[in-house]
């Protein structure tokens, strides 16, 4: 058998973080007259580096194929539009960002972010692999480079004179399968005296609320504070500030610039020596996250088992990445729910990765009168009980499968 080496340091990778099991890709979402085909499954099986304590998935399919035709669009979450339009207004603020400035995002998507940047007239640039999503930037005004980041785009933009006083990636950095080419691309696109800001979820989090449906093939790490400060220190760049924001049930903001270019403040250290005590320094603390793992699916079986015993309807509300793991990794199929509702169009009328639950509009709710919703992307799940407020009249009621099975009103 061959032994997988670390991403990051190159140390062998033995240690199990947790197995789901084989898994399709989280977003290759099936269309009607391709049901009956096979499909691709791949392991689910996340390592943790016992060196540099990098959580991690081997790579199985290139982002080339993973992010060709992507599914997920960021405009279609409300929350996360008004969590991004926070974090414009205050970089502008704490980076003193003006008409003279430029603001660089890897993985800009749909134009989400980068247009309240636009509102306030600061230049803007997005890169963005996914040709499908990177067109509906391009229709809104969004300049949009169609593009992997690394060291090779890194250099031809800076040999063009990009040089960005900001550079933003939200939510990518688990994306990258390379990491050490993507660090450095940053390295030497970032302007002299600029910052880059990077949110990813908090593997501490993950740990603290079994949050293990956020594993998938599109997610290559898992981040620490503890790890990702030594990544970005041996590029030649400083995390010199962090905050923890609430997003995808808890992530990091870290602020980066290069070496010696400011100082760090003690929330840095602070989080480290919090990680720390945590035992995120401790191989055994990763070694024994699988079990819980285990009882959560046992969980949520029993539940459904249960309620469909006494004929209750269940369906299943937002066709995100989470859902296909969580649901392929406990086998709920038709079985268990009878649909999927999902805003984003491009789901609509398609069926799940590997669990061929189909996916509907927002309407089929009222049709079908169900008496569960189960919220798959649970992090917004304030967001859906109140758009889904409607089926309180017949009764319905709300199931958050994580970090613990939960029936709320």
């Amino acid at each position: 058998m061959t032994i997988s080496l670390c991403r990051f340091c190159d140390a062998p990778l033995t240690i199990t973080f947790v197995d789901l099991g084989m898994s399709p890709l989280s977003n290759a979402f099936i269309k009607a007259e391709d049901v009956s085909t096979m499909e691709q499954f791949y392991p689910l099986h996340a390592y943790v580096c016992d060196r540099c304590f990098l959580v991690q998935l081997e790579e199985f399919e290139s982002p080339s194929h993973i992010f060709s035709d992507y599914a997920y669009f960021s405009s279609y979450s409300t929350s996360w539009l008004e969590h991004c339009e926070r974090y414009v207004d205050s970089t502008i603020s704490l980076l003193g960002l003006s008409a003279t400035s430029l603001v660089v995002e890897i993985a800009s998507n749909d134009g989400y972010l980068l247009q309240y940047f636009e509102k306030r007239n600061i230049p803007i640039l997005g890169i963005e692999p996914a040709a499908n999503v990177a067109k509906v930037a391009q229709e809104r005004g969004i300049p949009t480079v169609v593009a992997f980041f690394g060291v090779a785009l890194a250099k031809a933009l800076s040999r063009q004179g990009t040089r960005p006083d900001l550079i933003v990636a939200n939510n990518v950095l688990a994306h990258v399968p390379n990491i050490n080419d993507f660090v450095a691309g940053i390295k030497i696109l970032l302007g002299d005296h600029g910052t880059a800001t990077f949110e990813f979820p908090h593997l501490l989090k993950l740990i603290e609320f079994n949050q293990f449906d956020t594993m998938y093939h599109e997610h290559f790490s898992y981040f620490s504070l503890l790890t990702v400060v030594d990544i970005f220190a041996h590029h030649g760049l400083l995390v010199y500030d962090v905050d923890e924001i609430p997003t995808h049930g808890g992530s990091l903001r870290i602020f980066v610039t290069h070496e010696g270019a400011q100082a760090v403040s003690g929330r840095v250290q602070a989080l480290i020596d919090r990680e720390r005590s945590s035992g995120l320094g401790r191989i055994e603390t990763y070694a024994t996250f699988g079990s819980r793992v285990s009882a959560t699916k046992r969980a949520l079986l029993s539940f459904l088992i249960e309620e469909k015993n006494a004929g209750k309807r269940i369906v299943g509300y937002g066709a995100a990445a989470k859902g296909t793991t969580l649901l392929n990794y406990c086998g709920v199929r038709t079985d268990f729910l009878d649909f999927i509702v999902d805003l984003n169009p491009y789901k609509q009328g398609r069926f799940l990765p590997g669990c061929h639950i189909p996916i509907v509009g927002p309407e089929a709710i009222g049709s079908a009168r169900p008496d569960y919703l189960l919220i798959l992307p649970w992090n917004i799940k304030d967001e859906v009980r109140e758009q889904l407020s409607f089926a309180r009249a017949w009764g319905a009621r709300f199931v958050v499968p994580i970090p613990r099975v939960e029936v709320i009103g």
